[in-house]
């Protein structure tokens, strides 16, 4: 047998292998990267609008206050370790403008409101929603305006919380690593209850919290990984970088934050997933050839993803399967409706549970 062959045989038989392989197939075969460069793109947009509507609105809160304004701009700017910096440089006048805040307000609700949309988007092809079960465009938008505000407070708790453990240096403030860890212990808490909110009324399908809450604290965790090492490397590793690459260095800086952060929350989506209806283990040579036989997860994976293309109710969609070494004419099974097999899928999960 090829190495090939018994790599797959053991990763077929262990689920510790097995499990994680297709996470990342799924992910490629949902086109994550995509999905991630789409939150991107909403993510960039709003941030600047945020940070004017922030400074706008501490201009009118805290006047007079120039030092506490500075230094919550300065907790919410550690939120970006890598090139925090180069935006604090930035962000030198704080003052209320009533222009300002009309602008900030306007832009960010745009820039926000999609972030939220693609977010939709992306947790509902990552389900396999079919399309005439997602909401429709006027009705998610309203649902992403409420769920705006309500994962704002969050992550304006988590931002405060992040802030001690990442901008403390930066600061100048001198905290005591047993602080340090209680601090980014709340803030990992903090984010797993905004991913768990965000995976359960993001979707349409509405999936219950045992069914999300191992992808909500990997991406928690994640985060506050990212956080750590974003950290490190400002203080070791690019330290100075800032001067030398400025304006370019500085928006490739919050593209790739923001991007990294972005594949995070889809790839947790993405195990969440794949643990809930149990898609795994998949063939080892699945995305590279179609000379490969199906496992029943792989087939009922490419079913679901037949399945998220039905636009309409009244439309039936058939998913047949062949026997890549046999006559095209001879099926080696059918799956008739994938919206039944993933039903089948869910149930199998709560008998499994």
């Amino acid at each position: 047998m090829s190495l090939s062959g018994r790599v797959d045989q053991a990763q077929r038989r262990f689920g510790a292998f097995g499990y994680p392989i297709a996470v990342v197939y799924k992910f490629y075969d949902d086109q994550g990267g995509y999905l991630a460069a789409l939150i991107t793109y909403y993510g960039f947009l709003s941030l600047f609008p945020m940070l004017l509507l922030l400074t706008t609105v501490l201009g009118f809160v805290l006047h007079g206050h120039a030092g506490l304004q500075q230094d919550l701009v300065d907790s919410a700017l550690a939120q970006f370790p890598v090139i925090g910096a180069e935006l604090r440089n930035d962000v030198t006048q704080i003052r209320g403008s009533t222009s300002a805040l009309v602008v900030g307000i306007v832009v960010s609700l745009y820039g926000s409101l999609g972030v939220a949309q693609a977010l939709q988007h992306a947790l509902d092809k990552v389900w396999a929603v079919p399309r005439q079960a997602r909401p429709n465009p006027l009705l998610s938008r309203v649902r992403s305006l409420g769920l705006v505000g309500l994962l704002g407070v969050g992550v304006l708790v988590t931002a405060g919380l992040s802030a001690v453990t990442t901008g403390a240096g930066i600061l100048g403030a001198d905290i005591g690593p047993w602080s340090r860890l209680v601090a980014g212990l709340l803030s990992t808490v903090s984010n797993a209850g905004l991913f768990l909110l965000a995976f359960t009324l993001l979707t349409a399908q509405r999936p219950s919290i045992r069914d999300v809450w191992v992808g909500a604290i990997a991406a928690a965790v994640g985060f506050q990984l990212l956080q750590t090492v974003g950290a490190y490397y400002l203080n070791h590793r690019l330290r100075g970088a800032s001067q030398v690459y400025g304006t370019f260095g500085l928006v490739l800086g919050l593209l790739a934050w923001i991007y990294i952060e972005a594949v995070i929350v889809v790839f947790a989506a993405e195990a969440n997933v794949v643990r809930r209806r149990r898609l795994y283990p998949r063939a080892l040579l699945t995305p590279f050839t179609d000379d490969v036989e199906l496992t029943e997860h792989d087939r009922r994976a490419y079913a679901s993803y037949a399945k998220g293309e039905q636009f309409k109710k009244h439309e039936r969609v058939d998913v047949t399967f062949h026997d890549p070494l046999a006559s095209p004419r001879r099926p080696a099974g059918n799956i008739a409706d994938p919206v039944d097999s993933n039903k089948e899928a869910d149930e199998e999960a709560d008998e499994a549970d």
